[in-house]
């Protein structure tokens, strides 16, 4: 499907006209403008981190990935699509979270979201801390129904409670699940590692259904294999995007609050990401971007760069229809 309209096609600034270090930071210099009107992709950003059990910081997170962004180009020669050529996208700005406040902030995030949804617009969140997940599960499986989900992390996130509490970045898909948000025999979990709590915890994703490989697994398919099996899971179920950054080892992406040694190389991450194209996306969020613990901008330009791979595997599919 082309996009809604061409007339009113948003683009991003031409950097061969204005440099890139000139007007306000919007994710790769798209035009910063709230409506749903010919609009394919709407980046929000989610500036929360009151889930976090670690480091504290990711609330700044969409600003440092959009600062970053400004060196991204409309033609991606990986894929070989030129992204706003294709696509139709905006800014829309942050998602009015309430500091401190979990369960009002899921609402404001929830409230963004929707007529976004509705107005059949794909979400791409920029994070926050991954409790910032659940929220916007609930929008969109508001307007879709339940969702696959294809989700690149170090950790399952699917804990029940972190000190008694159910709302946290370690639990979000677990309470996707018993909210009947996620599908999770159509989900995959990617770079599963790290210490655990426990040797049940080991199990938590096949409990629930999901299929996880972790890094050492996830190492031994080349990429395609990866997207043949990520599509084989997925089928022609709508599906979720969910890319937290300490899915890379630390030493590509420093800048987050629970690193996790052994990860896969940033050329790694983003070649499994590329090859999971012919997917039926209706949203995507990056997340866990700390800038306090990211030095010369390393993570916040991976982070942009998985907001702009998954812009273009959803051209991609714009021009097979």
């Amino acid at each position: 499907m082309p996009s809604k309209s061409l007339t009113s096609h948003y683009k991003p600034a031409n950097s061969l006209e204005s440099p890139r270090y000139t007007g306000v930071r919007t994710f790769a210099r798209l035009p910063n403008v709230q409506t749903v009107e010919n609009v394919d992709i709407a980046v929000i950003g989610l500036p929360f981190d009151t889930g976090v059990t670690y480091k504290v910081g990711a609330r700044f997170g969409p600003e440092a990935v959009r600062s970053a962004s400004v060196l991204l180009r409309s033609y991606n020669p990986a894929l070989k699509v030129n992204v706003f050529d294709t696509l139709s996208c905006i800014d829309y700005g942050d998602a009015p979270v309430v500091p401190g406040f979990t369960e009002d902030s899921y609402a404001a995030i929830t409230r963004t979201l929707q007529p976004l949804a509705e107005a059949g617009v794909i979400t791409l969140g920029i994070g926050g801390d991954h409790s910032i997940a659940l929220p916007e599960l609930r929008a969109l499986a508001a307007v879709h129904g339940p969702l696959a989900m294809v989700h690149f992390d170090a950790h399952c996130d699917l804990w029940d409670s972190y000190f008694g509490h159910k709302y946290t970045h370690g639990t979000p898909f677990r309470r996707a699940v018993e909210e009947g948000l996620l599908l999770p025999e159509r989900s995959i979990q990617l770079g599963m590692r790290g210490t655990l709590f426990d040797h049940e915890d080991s199990q938590l994703s096949q409990d629930m259904g999901f299929l996880a490989l972790t890094t050492s697994h996830l190492l031994t398919y080349t990429p395609e294999e990866i997207g043949n099996l990520v599509r084989e899971r997925v089928g022609d179920a709508k599906v979720f995007l969910s890319f937290d950054v300490d899915f890379f080892d630390p030493a590509y992406a420093p800048g987050t609050g629970t690193p996790e040694v052994g990860g896969p190389t940033s050329f790694q991450g983003l070649a499994y990401l590329r090859a999971c194209t012919g997917l039926n996306w209706v949203g995507a969020d990056v997340v866990e971007i700390l800038p306090a613990m990211d030095h010369s901008q390393i993570t916040a330009h991976l982070a942009a760069q998985v907001g702009y791979e998954f812009m273009s595997l959803v051209a991609l599919s714009h021009q097979s229809k």
